[in-house]
């Protein structure tokens, strides 16, 4: 027998040693795992790949790690053949190079921090743009350097505050981040647009599906951004996409906003009583009931601006409270309020930020007394505003919208509040849900929601990194010349969950055959030294063919536990040695299809090996 092991496929077979379930270091469960949500956290624990360490944190047992090296295989070929070079960092790294680029705080509480025994500053790394970047300024000094693209496939460590899904979101993942390094923003693009491609052969390979929006960049820094996201009910990402093409994260989305209006017939704004208006629907009803307007249309939320009030905590600590303005028929999406505040953490105000800010009447908070418009209003020494709280408003809020709002006053609201007529505005925020309907920013059509699983990530970093670390080469005419840089990042362990998560049924496992642990599992179901022993014979036969076999030679367990087995692993192709046999027959079993064929004991590994090869589509 000769052993295959190359970079693609990852094997630890000695020669000679077939692999076989009694003594395969594998044990399947009957029950889902209490902590387990979704379909590929119970299945890869059930099924013997993964075993719980702590909350985000999994051990890989042999099954899954023989997926896990055959995915970063398929990942590493590809990298290789667009000319990028590999490397590997610690995890463990000092803290200087963070706090140059100041995301030692701008993490916040993310990252992992620790001391070393002489009070050292260190962390485990959530990514590597720092040491990527120190390593290039180290070995490189000329533009005739580069272009160049550097790699690894590596752990990575982020304190999440509520790990989920298993593999998806974890404290502890595997993940294949990669930086280019060019001398000019046009050659940027062409590393970027390069690893762009590179990423659609990786998933096309893998055979999953991939969708590839517009991003935000959020604490990476940088300007062009883009996600490939799988398609997923259970994925924590929302995306947005539109017949004419346009697709963008949620968070991404802009909001076009309409012209402004002519508010010169609106007469003066003017308070009325609204008791009982816990919410904006009964606003609304006591509004077409007791104040109808003036025009005959029906008053709507749309009509009502809702002043929301949150909390902002800079990396550093100190808290600032926000009022966010934006029509009364949306609400706030605290994943994009998030995205469009980074590197600050959001919360919800307080009672105590309430007592604190006596002007801002819970329920009832209106526009005249926060912002440019309160008279408390004052700018400090840089020119920049304090001395009130801060107002930003939804894009929709333009000039001459005419506005029903709370005025301050307990049980109050005030009715044609005139946007730039009555009030004014710190500026606009990117914070309202989107909504299955709304226009594309781009005028492609309506927009359809969806939900995905974030599997890559590409930016243009630009020189951010490059200019807090001082990384420059000298250009062709000995000039000094920062250099620029992208970052993209496979989360590979991620990418394992999701391809488990869309290759199931309600038996078990399904795996794709470019990734699966073995491509043949060989059982002997019955009893008696012949049937196992032509089992056997079969699966070393296979083995001798090219093929990696797990052997069930288990000879005390029922058929019925042995085929649940098989499912819930699920190899792609099943070779059954069992009551046929007396009549020279066996029977070939695709997983994924379900698929059952009998034939001629002499004919299976030949039919296996065809088998094999159609089912991998040549990939």
């Amino acid at each position: 027998m000769t052993s295959r092991c190359t970079p693609l496929t990852w094997c630890t077979n000695l020669e000679g040693v077939l692999r076989t379930l009694s003594s395969y270091f594998v044990r399947t469960l009957r029950e889902d795992p209490a902590d387990a949500e979704v379909d590929s956290h119970k299945l890869l624990v059930r099924a013997g790949y993964i075993r719980r360490t702590a909350p985000g944190i999994y051990t890989w047992l042999p099954l899954g790690l023989r997926v896990l090296r055959k995915v970063e295989g398929i990942v590493r070929e590809e990298m290789d053949r667009m000319g990028a070079q590999e490397v590997h960092f610690p995890g463990l790294i000092p803290a200087e190079p963070y706090k140059a680029t100041n995301r030692w705080e701008e993490y916040g509480p993310t990252l992992f921090k620790l001391n070393d025994r002489k009070a050292g500053d260190y962390l485990l790394a959530p990514t590597h743009e720092e040491m990527f970047t120190l390593l290039v300024k180290d070995m490189y000094s000329s533009y005739k350097d580069l272009p160049t693209t550097l790699y690894q496939i590596q752990t990575k460590y982020r304190d999440e505050a509520r790990p989920r899904a298993g593999l998806i979101r974890g404290r502890e993942f595997v993940m294949k981040d990669a930086y280019s390094f060019d001398l000019t923003d046009e050659g940027l693009d062409a590393s970027y647009n390069a690893q762009r491609e590179t990423y659609q052969r990786i998933f096309n390979r893998l055979g999953l599906e991939f969708v590839i929006v517009s991003a935000m960049s959020g604490a990476m820094g940088g300007s062009r951004s883009e996600e490939f996201l799988h398609p997923s009910p259970i994925g924590e990402d929302t995306f947005v996409r539109s017949p004419g093409g346009y697709a963008a994260n949620a968070e991404a989305v802009t909001t076009s906003a309409p012209d402004p209006v002519d508010a010169s017939n609106v007469g003066p704004a003017r308070v009325v009583p609204t008791p009982d208006c816990a919410t904006i629907e009964s606003l609304v009803d006591l509004l077409n009931a007791q104040y109808p307007r003036e025009d005959g249309r029906a008053w709507t939320s749309a009509d009502t601006l809702k002043n929301v009030v949150v909390v902002l905590t800079q990396p550093g600590g100190s808290r600032e409270l926000l009022v966010i303005g934006l029509p009364g028929d949306r609400e706030v999406d605290m994943k994009r309020l998030e995205a469009a505040v980074a590197p600050a953490e959001v919360e919800m105000a307080t009672d105590k930020d309430f007592e604190d800010h006596p002007e801002l009447v819970r329920g009832y908070i209106g526009p005249q007394v926060i912002g440019p418009n309160s008279p408390a209003r004052t700018t400090d020494e840089d020119g920049n505003p304090t001395g009130s709280v801060r107002y930003l408003v939804d894009p929709r809020v333009v000039e001459g919208t005419t506005w029903v709002t709370g005025a301050n006053q307990d049980r109050h609201h005030v009715i044609d509040l005139v946007m730039g007529r009555d009030f004014a505005v710190d500026g606009t925020i990117e914070a309202a849900e989107v909504r299955e309907g709304d226009q594309a920013p781009d005028g492609s059509g309506s927009l359809h929601l969806e939900r995905g699983i974030e599997i890559g990530h590409i930016f243009q970093l630009g020189r951010k990194y490059a200019e807090a670390l001082g990384l420059t080469v000298l250009d062709e005419n000995g000039k000094s010349q920062v250099v620029t840089m992208g970052s993209y990042g496979i989360g590979v362990s991620r990418v394992l969950a999701a391809l488990a998560e869309s290759n199931h049924d309600d038996k078990g496992l399904a795996w794709p055959a470019q990734i699966a642990p073995f491509d043949v599992h060989v059982l002997a179901t019955g009893k008696g030294d012949e049937l196992f022993d032509t089992a056997k014979g079969l699966a070393e036969e296979l083995e001798a063919a090219g093929m990696d076999v797990l052997y069930d030679d288990r000879r005390k367990v029922s058929a019925g536990v042995k085929f649940a087995d098989a499912e819930l692993i699920g190899i792609p192709l099943a070779l059954v040695v069992g009551r046929g046999l007396k009549d020279g027959l066996v029977e070939v079993r695709q997983r994924a299809t379900g698929e059952k064929t009998e034939m001629p004991l002499a004919q299976a590994v030949e039919a296996l090996k065809a088998a094999h090869a159609e089912i991998l589509g040549g990939k």
